[in-house]
């Protein structure tokens, strides 16, 4: 199995997971008399199951992870990487948007509002990080598909 295929597997458990919760709760109690519409101890037999499943993908897609090579660097620190600069990223949007805000003066005697960077020169270098994270992000999906989960 590829890692990639592993991802989406681990997204389907977690989402099922997710539905089976609903499906407990839904199933957790009724009126007297009443048999609830599935049985909670199959459900819960199958909550062990796709936990210990979802436990096991985690572990071996963390293990490729950080045995996957890349120029010196392990897939998990490509993603760490990916994720910072992504963050970054955020905050420096938000940065961009507050700075270059126009603020309207109804008469020359209001006092000027004027930026505290150089929009031009950060929104340059916003731009640059988002194509880095663009490169980041293509080279993380080509080792997903390529790796095989171990």
């Amino acid at each position: 199995m590829k890692l990639a295929e592993a991802l989406n597997l681990r997204a389907d458990t977690a989402k099922r997971l997710s539905q089976l919760s609903e499906r407990l709760a839904a199933n957790a109690k009724v009126q007297e008399g009443d048999s609830p519409a599935e049985d909670p101890s199959e459900l819960l037999e199958e909550l062990d199951r796709l936990t210990k499943q979802l436990e096991d993908l985690i572990s071996r897609i963390n293990l490729t992870n950080s045995k996957t090579l890349y120029e010196g660097k392990t897939l998990t620190e490509m993603i760490a990487a990916k994720d910072t600069l992504s963050l970054k990223s955020s905050i420096l949007r938000n940065f961009l948007s507050a700075s270059s805000a126009k603020i309207d003066r109804y008469s020359n005697k209001e006092i000027r509002v004027v930026s505290t960077v150089n929009v031009r020169e950060l929104q340059k270098s916003s731009d640059e990080i988002s194509e880095e994270i663009r490169k980041l992000n293509v080279k993380i999906q080509e080792l997903n598909w390529s790796a095989d989960l171990l």
